[in-house]
Order: C-alpha cells, then structure tokens, then sequence
C-alpha cells in the first residue's frame, strides 16, 4: 500500500519563534534609547496588554475590514503603549518605525529549539518517490512572517496565500518552508475553518501536488494554543498537535507523549486525532528525524 502524502502546517509565533526577551523589555529599551524615561518595564508591559486588547477588539485582524494594513495598526499600539506613560507631546517620531524594524527580524526573535533541525529534516526525510510532504506556516499574523523566518537563515518560499509572486515554486526546488497563509491575507482568524481551507488551497499552486486528490492527504496542524489550533484543526478535519510547554498540564482530550516511545506519529493520530509535545525535538522522533543534543 502506498503511503500516503502529508501536508504538515506550523503555527509561527510561539511555536517556531519566540521574542529574544519579553516585549516589554525591548520595548523599555527602544524608547529609552529614544530619550524617553519616567517609566518601568512593568508599566509598558501593563500599557502595551492594555493597548493590544483594545486595538484586537475594535479591529481584529490586524484591521483587514476596517481597510488598515498591519503597519498602522501595529503603530497605533506602539503610540497607545507609551502615550500614558509619557505623555502624546513626548512620542518620539522614530518610536514605532525602530520598533516595527526590529520586531521584522531575529533582532526582535529567536528560534524555538528544534526549529531548523526538524524543518530542514522534514526536507530531506521525504524525499522518496511514495508519498510527498508538504509544510507551510498558518498563522495569525500579518506579511512579517516569512521575512521573520528567512531572517533566521530557513528557506521560505514566496508563495504566499493571495499573492502569486515571480520565483514561485518550481519543480526540483526545495524550501524549508513550501507556503504561508496569514490571517490578515485571508480575511479570517483561527480557529475559524476557512483559514485552514486556505491551506489546503495553497497545495494547487505547489507543482506536483496541484492535481492530487485532497483525501490521499494526511492534514496535520502544529501549534502552541489549545482554542486557536487543536480545536480549530480539528473542527476543520485535520489532525493536532500541540506544543504544550505550559506547565500547568495537558487538556484532558489531548494526549501528552512526551513520556511515550516514538513510532509513526500518522498512525498514531489516526486513533488519537490530538497529542501534544512539550517541544518539537519532542516531536521529530515521531517523525522520523534526529536531532542532535
């Protein structure tokens, strides 16, 4: 029996990346580098929770309905952040530009442990002539993502859900990433099952996998929130995973195998469709990938 294709999709933020040091810390130091002062870390972290929450409930998703790009609205968080702490008349013009540039890059992130091994992995494991593996990135976020990733040295296609870029996948190229589907481009958010359709959209742009039928694929979502990711996955008919390094447990309809011997994690979910890791180098055995100590 041939084995089947796989269509392995990541989550970005807190999944593959993860800031350098807590935002606020950065924040703090961009704005002091600024002139600014009179406040704590713990004031912006406060300010900035504040200003996120309001700016996500009367313009969620990044404002795509309301006609904002992720620039302004990443903006009018940084201005709502540091305005109750210094005053409208003290922002410094620079604030959100030199903020925006470093949260663009691995200035601002870092990898999460595992990340380049297991991706780079993934490229090289499946490279028999049985069954094709396919990875992209599904995420809520805007247009950094991929520059954020690439900054880490991963290769990332340019294919990019609603765009159709010059250099797009060709046959005989390989990328540590094959795709990206970001909420803002979509129009809708996790958990909501039309950004994981856009994913299973994406497989047409792919040569080779364009003309396949969608249910000779196995779907499997990775991701680090229960709400957002396993349940989204799940109601939209894909396979879980999550990356659980919470400390406060495992939700009871998912499945730890942390402490479990590792085999073929495909058959595994097909009787468990959701099991979390509590990293990804907990979950490349199951996989079929090494990576180093």
């Amino acid at each position: 029996m041939p084995k089947r294709n796989l269509l392995l999709c990541f989550d970005a933020f807190g999944t593959l990346f993860t800031p350098t040091r807590p935002i606020a810390t950065q924040y703090g130091e961009v704005a002091r580098s600024l002139g600014l002062g009179g406040f704590t870390d713990e004031q912006v972290h406060d300010s900035f929770k504040k200003a996120y929450k309001l700016s996500a409930k009367q313009y969620p998703n990044f404002g795509k309905a309301d006609g904002m790009n992720a620039e302004g609205w990443w903006t009018d968080i940084i201005h709502n952040t540091f305005r109750p702490l210094v005053g409208a008349e003290q922002l410094h013009e620079e604030l959100a530009p030199r903020l925006l540039y470093r949260f663009h890059s691995e200035e601002g992130y870092k990898l999460m442990p595992g990340v380049t091994s297991l991706l780079r992995g993934l490229r090289s494991r499946y490279q028999d002539h049985e069954s094709r593996t396919v990875v992209g990135v599904v995420t809520n976020s805007d247009e950094r993502v991929p520059d954020i990733l690439t900054s880490f040295g991963l290769k990332v296609s340019p294919l990019k859900f609603g765009t159709k870029p010059m250099g797009s996948n060709t046959p005989g190229e390989q990328h540590d990433v094959d795709f990206s589907v970001m909420s803002y481009d979509v129009g809708h958010e996790k958990p909501d099952k039309r950004i994981f359709d856009a994913a299973e959209g994406m497989l047409k742009s792919l040569p080779g996998a364009g003309d396949s039928d969608l249910n000779a694929w196995d779907k499997v979502y990775i991701g680090d929130e229960y709400e957002k990711d396993v349940v989204g996955a799940r109601d939209a008919g894909w396979y879980a995973v999550l990356i659980n390094r919470d400390a406060a447990g495992t939700p009871d309809d998912v499945e730890n195998l942390d402490e479990a011997s590792p085999g073929d994690l495909l058959q595994y979910l097909e009787g468990h469709p959701a099991v979390a890791f509590s990293g990804l180098e907990r979950l490349a055995p199951w996989l079929g990938i090494h990576i180093p100590h």
